[in-house]
């Protein structure tokens, strides 16, 4: 501010000067001396500028090359000729309103579009409006997928309302369901036991439309099941194996039932049947299976030794409701060395079994850390979450990385209230499921029908063996399950000493004894039967 009120003040000296020393030298009053000095720096002024604008013409100018008069005449025609083909071409007709809802989801830039040509719009009745159209060369029904939630806020619905699905022969070629309602607001009806046989694979439930949904297969596959209390684990697995027994026909069932009550009615065809939250009970049954496996294993080597055709092995399922209450010990070193068993031999049963026809099907309402381990959990192919509170809960379920994968699907976002909907994560797709709920009536029916089966199976099929004789023995005294002490003499083991006569008929039968409650061992006729008629 110095600065400046200093060089005001100079400059008002220079200038009262000059004014005075003009007024001096032509004898003017003051105004005139003010006004001629004023005319002549506008006079300076404008010759300043008219010299730089010349200067600046001289400058630019370039030399023009003179184009022949037929060249003329030819940039002319083409001229008139892009002009014709303007006219007669019009411009593309754009779907504005997917347009609009791609390029603000960010699924195709700013300057594409989609062609009102390349789309099909169709009303679903009571189900909402299926959109099939071609993204533009840039795009695929991927981009579509990884930004379903954006898509899903453009029409003004969640996540759960869309369903895409890709072309088998484009990959821009996109088919996008928006539902009307919230996904199963109405139930479907349970499938037929037609629509059950003529579906491709094992159904596990209806998606969003109703149509049934499942897996190709459980060949070289297991499944885990995670989900909150009441969330309809038991309802989904009892349709489960109700689809189970209708698509496979004949198979080896093990059932532990950790809820008690959840599995019984199946309990009469199992080859074995638990009913019990004791984790001594789960390792007799994973010894019983992993023997079932390796024996299987050893089967397999024999045939490529000998260059023989690869066996076929009956299906084994093994089904295990509450399987995190097995994993938990009581704190007393005995039972902390049966959990750590267990874990192992899960581990084996769930990783080995894949080749051998014998898959594991495990449910937890507990799906937290802690509650099935790690290297267990990792080994399931298929999984399915129910509803849960929390995105950590899902990962155990679905998989560590499974919000990485390509369109996932909250499970904190289904409605608690619809029991047995669930999030299916098989073929790195996900997929929403409600699952079966079957009348009680129409299963007893198909469980009635494979207990006269494996009647008239087990009468046609059961070799002449020691097995079949204790299963003779133990028929005729009307008995199913007998001590060794009991069993050894009657099939001509007579050892005085309790343990020898033991390990004899263990031999001589080759299954694995079964271990009471109180410590007592003997033989189950079901594990008899299931021995002597599998083919393990």
């Amino acid at each position: 501010m110095s600065a400046q009120i200093a060089g005001g003040i100079g400059t008002l000296a220079v200038a009262a000067g000059c004014l005075a020393a003009v007024k001096e030298k032509l004898g003017l009053p003051w105004w005139g001396a003010l006004a001629v000095s004023a005319g002549g720096l506008v006079l300076l002024g404008y010759l300043a500028w008219w010299i730089r604008r010349r200067v600046k013409q001289l400058w630019s100018r370039e030399p023009q090359q003179k184009q022949p008069a037929t060249a003329l005449r030819q940039e002319a025609a083409a001229g008139v000729a892009d002009a014709a083909g303007e006219a007669e071409q019009p411009l593309p007709d754009i779907d504005k309103g997917l347009t609009t809802v791609l390029s603000r989801a960010g699924v195709i830039g700013k300057d594409e579009f989609i062609l009102a040509d390349d789309v099909t719009v169709e009303q679903l009745e009571g189900i909402g409006t299926r959109y099939r159209f071609l993204l533009p060369p840039s795009g695929t029904a991927g981009d579509v997928e990884s930004r379903l939630g954006a898509v899903a806020s453009m029409f003004g619905v969640t996540r759960l309302h869309l369903q895409v699905e890709k072309s088998r022969r484009n990959e821009r070629q996109v088919n996008l369901l928006v539902l009307k309602e919230p996904p199963f607001t109405n139930a479907f009806s349970a499938p037929s036991r037609t629509s059950v046989e003529t579906f491709t694979g094992v159904p596990l439930g209806h998606d969003v439309t109703g149509k049934l949904v499942g897996v190709p297969t459980f060949d070289r596959a297991s499944l885990l099941v995670g989900g909150m209390t009441q969330s309809g684990k038991t309802t989904l697995v009892n349709g489960l194996i109700t689809c189970l027994l209708i698509a496979y026909g004949d198979f080896d069932l093990y059932l532990l039932d950790g809820k008690l009550c959840g599995l019984t009615e199946f309990e009469k065809i199992a080859v074995r049947y638990e009913a019990s939250d004791d984790p001594a009970v789960l390792e007799s049954m994973l010894n019983e299976l992993v023997d079932r496996v390796d024996s299987r294993y050893i089967k397999m080597q024999e045939a490529k030794r000998n260059r023989q055709p690869e066996p076929v092995f009956r299906p084994v399922f093994f089904i295990i409701d509450e399987a995190a209450d097995f994993y938990v010990d009581n704190g007393t070193k005995e039972s902390q060395e049966i959990v750590r068993r267990n874990v192992d031999q899960s581990r084996k049963l769930v990783s080995k079994s894949l080749e051998s026809g014998i898959a594991t099907i495990m449910m937890t309402q507990r799906p937290s850390n802690d509650a099935i381990p790690v290297k267990v959990r990792d080994q399931f192919l298929f999984r399915m979450c129910l509803y849960v509170a929390a995105k950590g809960t899902a990962k155990v379920a679905l998989g560590d990385s499974y919000f990485e994968t390509v369109a996932p699907i909250h499970p904190a976002l289904l409605d608690s209230n619809i029991k047995g909907q669930a999030v299916l994560f098989a073929g790195g797709r996900s997929t929403l499921i409600r699952g079966f709920n079957f009348e009680r009536e129409f299963i007893w029916g198909v469980v009635d029908e494979v207990i006269d089966r494996q009647a008239k199976n087990r009468a046609a099929e059961i070799p002449d063996c020691p097995k079949k004789k204790a299963i003779d023995i133990m028929r005729k005294k009307g008995v199913k399950f007998m001590l060794n002490n009991e069993l050894a003499p009657l099939l001509d083991i007579h050892e005085t000493d309790s343990v020898e006569a033991g390990k004899r008929l263990a031999q001589l039968l080759g299954v694995p004894v079964h271990r009471g409650t109180k410590g007592v061992r003997g033989y189950k006729l079901d594990h008899l039967t299931a021995a002597v008629t599998s083919d393990s």
